[in-house]
């Protein structure tokens, strides 16, 4: 599967429409068990809330896990639209509830969908995001006259040192992208002239948080 955006952190927008509060929580979650035990825990923290309307997408594409719930509210006026806005982000692994105190006046059917649509929104024009990437972590050990060199050697592939080591020699761990490993195992073998190979030693996916358009 390819990369796809994920929320990076929990996150909360309120809104207030006709005296109701609307208060709209998201979080990153990556299966069902996980989607539920955050709708629990906002249900609990808002225990005296009309209503904790949840929606969650586990996965992405055509491997998605999608669920909705009215929690009360008029059947398709709460859930429904959450879970709508959800599936037209682009993003994947994740949960929303929308919790409704109500103000005293009714919105009607038509007014719930915008509420509930609207609150969502909100909460997703503020969401920090992050991407799930396919990475491999590495070993590599080399001598100390090619320390400085290698450093920037992993930084222009876009790798993270995790740990450097020293001890007779440099015994580097580092992680990069399956996509931006193998260029950089070919660089090291220019560099060395063919001496070092970096060794992988795990293949997994990590979050790796995306920049804001202030960034």
């Amino acid at each position: 599967m390819p990369p796809y955006p994920i929320p990076a952190e929990e996150c909360r927008h309120e809104i207030e429409i006709q005296r109701s509060r609307f208060i709209a929580a998201a979080a990153p979650v990556f299966t069902v068990a996980e989607a539920r035990a955050f709708i629990q825990r906002i249900r609990a923290e808002h225990a005296q809330a009309s209503h904790n309307v949840p929606a969650f997408l586990v996965g992405f594409g055509p491997a998605v896990t999608a669920h909705y719930h009215d929690d009360g509210e008029p059947s398709g006026t709460a859930g429904r639209p959450v879970l709508t806005v959800l599936q037209g982000s682009g993003l994947g692994d994740i949960a929303v509830v929308v919790t409704r105190y109500f103000g005293g006046i009714k919105l009607g059917t038509g007014g719930l969908v915008r509420a509930y649509t609207e609150a969502t929104q909100g909460v997703l024009a503020i969401l920090p995001r992050a991407q799930k990437i396919p990475t491999h972590t590495i070993m590599l050990v080399y001598p100390y006259n090619y320390i400085e060199r290698i450093r920037l050697l992993v930084v222009r592939h876009r790798g993270r040192i995790v740990e450097e080591h020293f001890a007779a020699d440099v015994t580097l761990t580092a992680q990069f992208s399956t996509r931006q490993f193998p260029p950089f195992q070919d660089a090291l073998r220019e560099l060395s002239h063919g001496t070092l190979a970096a060794e992988i030693i795990t293949t997994e996916e990590a979050i790796i948080r995306l920049p804001t358009p202030e960034e």
